[in-house]
């Protein structure tokens, strides 16, 4: 990974995309907070630098900012909306508030033979804009690129710098020829060669994760989802019987879920395996917890002390392996301290404790889910098992709102079987990103047998993702939708309707905790 783009983040929740476009092109990329020291920055060594939008304006007090020194590196450099318009403070350019705010799709115009431009068949699309001020005098030795109606200057460049600015955001699908202009600057103003494919990527963590464990030995926290079984094959593939897998049942899984991880590692994969039942440990520590994130962290801790634990069995197990991924640490960390808001925090990251004895080992930490199944298949997992849908690390203590029982928690799997039973049936299941149920704390009035009842509701959803930061619900017939319920509402003692989740992330998460 000796060629990298660095995306400096001062607040926008594109950023996740800005990383996937380039990586898209075969292009490493790593996320940091705007903030970031400017010896780390040093040490990064990028090829080439993207300034992400933000919420701020570059006068407000306490607006986010870069290190100077930043813009004297000589490398090439991309400002996208609020990243351009600090480009256009720093080098004494004009920002003012704009009369007119310019918000989604706004037709866009080229007026010059920039590298960020070249090989758009038009040079007038559509783009998507979303920003408050605006450039209203260039800064000197730019020059104008492109602008709007409403705008004047929405691109700029100065070729001597190799600095660059757009005032919409290349990134997201809504802006016609984004993609080309992401492969523009890569590779036509940084000169990249397209060298990051997941093959190179296996080869090199193999190599490290054998010079980092050494002699020693590691425990994998294995859930039989895709991040921690990609996770154990390529530790397995490293370092062989130095791997010790823990299936922690925490009764907090689907259905049948054990006996499925025990046959696929035990019997086909030939790695080693612990089962522990923990299912009443686990509902004792989050007896009464209505808190998402409480819920969460106590899930994680638990985790730790289990591996612990069971650490003691184990001659020279210093290591605890996870299926951390690049979106876990974005939502739970602020995109490792930067001004963008935290989402949630999920289990593997914002759960565990401070004064672990083990040594965190996440192989998967730079990936996104997409790449994580392209590993899988490279190390020859099978295809069942590649391309499940994400499951969250604290199971359905996430799908089920409010106090978790075991009684909810049957009631819910069973539901949970049924809708993956019946998408799998109507041949949709390779086709959506994610489906499952969600168990409501509300009772409403229904009428079964000519009777009154009064029971409670499971929520259906079904999203399309790409990398799990992004999702749209899925339009799936209606026919299939009408099975689901009414299995679920005749099968399931306890439910008497069924309602579909029709919201996309933004501005819902695709977990409903």
């Amino acid at each position: 990974m000796t060629q990298k783009i660095l995306i400096l983040d001062f607040g926008s929740q594109y950023n996740q995309l800005i990383a996937r476009r380039v990586r898209e092109k075969n292009v490493f990329s790593v996320i940091k907070p705007c903030n970031v020291s400017f010896n780390k920055i040093k040490k990064l060594d990028p090829s080439g630098i993207i300034l992400s939008g933000g919420p701020s304006s570059v006068h407000e007090k306490g607006a986010p900012k870069c290190d100077k020194r930043v813009f004297e590196m000589n490398i090439p450099i991309l400002g996208i909306c609020y990243g351009m318009q600090l480009i256009a403070n720093h080098f004494k350019g004009k920002v003012e508030p704009t009369k007119k705010r310019e918000y989604g799709f706004t037709p866009f115009t080229a007026t010059s033979k920039s590298l960020l431009f070249a090989d758009l068949l038009d040079k007038t699309f559509t783009t998507w804009m979303s920003h408050g001020d605006k450039i209203i005098k260039m800064p000197k030795g730019f020059i104008c690129s492109g602008h709007t109606e409403n705008t004047k200057v929405a691109s700029f460049e100065n070729k001597k710098l190799k600095i660059y600015g757009t005032q919409f955001h290349p990134e997201v699908t809504h802006t016609h020829n984004g993609d080309i202009i992401i492969e523009n600057f890569i590779t036509k103003v940084c000169s990249l060669k397209p060298d990051w494919t997941m093959e190179n990527f296996v080869e090199k963590k193999i190599h490290d994760i054998r010079k980092e464990v050494g002699s020693g030995h590691i425990i994998c926290g294995l859930s039989g989802g895709v991040d921690s079984s990609v996770t154990a094959a390529i530790l397995h593939k490293a370092v062989g019987k130095q791997l010790h897998c823990i299936f922690v049942d925490n009764g907090l899984l689907r259905k049948a879920e054990k006996e499925k991880v025990r046959r696929e590692f035990e019997q086909h994969l030939g790695i080693d395996l612990k089962v522990i039942n923990a299912g009443s440990r686990f509902l004792l520590k989050l007896k009464g917890v209505t808190d998402p994130e409480r819920k969460r962290k106590i899930i994680g801790r638990e985790f730790i002390k289990i591996f612990e634990e069971a650490s003691k069995k184990y001659k020279n197990a210093s290591f605890l392996a996870q299926g951390t991924l690049y979106p876990d640490i974005i939502e739970s960390v602020s995109a490792k301290g930067g001004p963008t808001a935290k989402i949630k925090s999920h289990h593997n990251v914002g759960g565990l404790p401070k004064n672990m004895k083990l040594k965190l080992i996440e192989p998967l930490k730079e990936l996104f889910k997409d790449e994580v199944r392209v590993v899988g298949r490279s190390l020859g997992l099978p295809e069942d098992l590649v391309g499940r849908h994400p499951f969250p690390g604290p199971g359905l203590a996430v799908r089920m709102i409010g106090d978790i029982t075991k009684k909810k928690l049957d009631v819910l799997r069973e539901a949970d079987w049924i809708i993956i039973d019946e998408i799998k049936l109507s041949k949709w299941y390779k086709k959506v990103w994610q489906a499952f149920a969600v168990f409501l704390p509300v009772k409403t009035v229904g009428v079964m047998g000519d009777e009154r009842t009064y029971e409670n509701v499971i929520a259906v959803r079904i999203v399309n993702s790409t990398d799990g930061m992004t999702a749209d619900w899925a339009k799936i017939p209606y026919e299939i939708l009408g099975k689901m319920s009414n299995r679920i509402i005749n099968e399931v003692s306890g439910i008497n309707r069924v309602v579909y989740d029709i919201s996309s992330k933004p501005p819902g998460t695709i977990e409903w905790e």
